[in-house]
């Protein structure tokens, strides 16, 4: 039987309830201001369905990544800190750009945050796959 990624499974779970989050607060605010397809050019709704996308757009991958390593038998430390930091990662832009459209650190910081987690993740993999007997 393989070994159940544990790790994975709790950052995965943590992730998607912060999604359901970001869901819940594009779906209330399409109904609050009666939006149906789109953003109604309302900036608020917009930032709210970008942020919305832009995590549906990251995470997924990261966390097959994540899971993949997890597989491979990296070590729990590093899962962690990933897992973590990209979580960490996703709030900060969230919070960043649901307050402006513009610049923000949060924003910022976050999506630099974001790509850093994913090509370690992506290095580590590579080399994991390298450092194994040949195919």
């Amino acid at each position: 039987m393989a070994p159940m990624p544990r790790i994975t499974l709790l950052v995965a779970s943590l992730h998607v309830l912060f999604y359901l989050l970001l869901s819940v607060r594009v779906a209330l605010h399409r109904k609050a201001h009666r939006i149906g397809v789109g953003t109604g050019g309302d900036e608020a709704m917009t930032r709210k369905v970008r942020v919305h996308a832009n995590f549906a757009e990251y995470v997924p991958l990261a966390l097959l990544m994540l899971a993949l390593l997890e597989l491979s038998g990296a070590g729990a430390g590093v899962l962690w800190t990933c897992g973590l930091l990209l979580l960490a990662a996703r709030l900060a832009h969230a919070l960043g750009l649901g307050r402006s459209a513009g610049y923000s650190v949060g924003r910022f910081g976050g999506a630099m945050l974001t790509f850093a987690v994913l090509l370690a993740m992506a290095l580590l993999g590579l080399w994991r796959f390298l450092a194994q007997a040949p195919l």
